[in-house]
């Protein structure tokens, strides 16, 4: 009897948490934490998604966890927001890292600053410029 008393509880508590959140759509710039706080953007490096940190693959080891932060920096706003990916396959942002215009919409925890993502849209290619090539 305890323990379904228990088991509501927490469901009730989860359920409420959940309906806290509210859903959001936020574009902004894909990077690492380590490269916004350094406030390296384009020149972020790759190894800081899988490791933390610029100059971090000299200790890690393929097969090592990851430990890189996925964040979105909002120009508008000038912060920052967590990112889990939830079911979107890391492999989709390939594309998207250093990248402006990214896309995420999901449910924002503010206790947490995270953006549960649930959809993900990359950023447009870039324009074909007229001069591009002639100059």
């Amino acid at each position: 009897m305890k323990k379904a008393l228990i088991l509501a509880l927490g469901l009730l508590f989860v359920s409420g948490a959940w309906a806290k959140s509210e859903e959001v759509t936020k574009k902004g710039f894909l990077a690492s934490e380590w490269c916004v706080k350094h406030d390296m953007f384009k020149d972020c490096r790759l190894e800081s998604y899988a490791c933390g940190s610029e100059g971090c693959f000299a200790h890690w080891k393929f097969g090592d966890r990851v430990t890189g932060k996925l964040v979105l920096f909002v120009h508008d706003e000038g912060k920052y927001y967590y990112v889990d990916l939830g079911k979107i396959e890391p492999s989709e942002l390939d594309e998207a890292k250093n990248a402006n215009e990214v896309t995420f919409t999901g449910h924002y925890d503010p206790r947490t600053n995270t953006i549960h993502a649930t959809e993900f849209k990359a950023p447009p290619p870039p324009k074909k410029s007229f001069f591009k090539g002639c100059l």
